[in-house]
């Protein structure tokens, strides 16, 4: 039996919400709270371990990638859906029939220093990248191998195992 491929991903945050300096601190965490049903699909049907992830700090000055992560679990049911205390709550999501999905990464890198979005389009390679592209905002999406080694690239960083 093949191997699965390895796909890339970059998962959007608030800084003030979720940022890669907490995710460094915390090692792993789930990433739940995504109410989008093409990036639920994503998390649910596609994005599986092993997956490498670029987190992208958004609505923030400046707008950047800042560093990586590693899926470590495939798309489960995402809890905070069903808890009334949550930000994230949804009242019509049932345990029965989840609507929302999440999965856990964990920590890989810190650029440092990030690799704004002014660098990203300003590279060539990287001129049809979803993240740049006007109206995109998929709090998950679809990077591929070409852009994730350029993205690297530019933040001095070498490709993990």
């Amino acid at each position: 039996m093949a191997a699965a491929r390895r796909r890339y991903w970059l998962f959007k945050s608030e800084p003030d919400v979720y940022s890669i300096a907490d995710l460094e601190r915390d090692g792993r965490t789930c990433w739940d709270g995504v109410r989008n049903y093409q990036a639920r699909n994503l998390l649910r049907d596609t994005i599986g371990i092993g997956d490498l992830v670029l987190f992208y700090h958004s609505n923030t000055e400046p707008l950047c990638i800042a560093g990586t992560a590693r899926v470590v679990t495939d798309g489960y049911p995402d809890a905070s859906a069903f808890d009334p205390d949550s930000r994230y709550y949804d009242p019509k999501s049932d345990p029965e029939n989840p609507t929302w999905y999440t999965v856990d990464i964990e920590y890989g890198t810190t650029f440092d220093p990030p690799v704004t979005r002014e660098a990203l389009r300003a590279e060539p390679k990287l001129s049809e990248m979803m993240v740049l592209r006007r109206g995109a905002r998929l709090s998950v999406q679809p990077v591929t191998a070409e852009e994730w080694r350029t993205v690297l690239r530019m933040a001095g960083v070498r490709e993990p195992a």
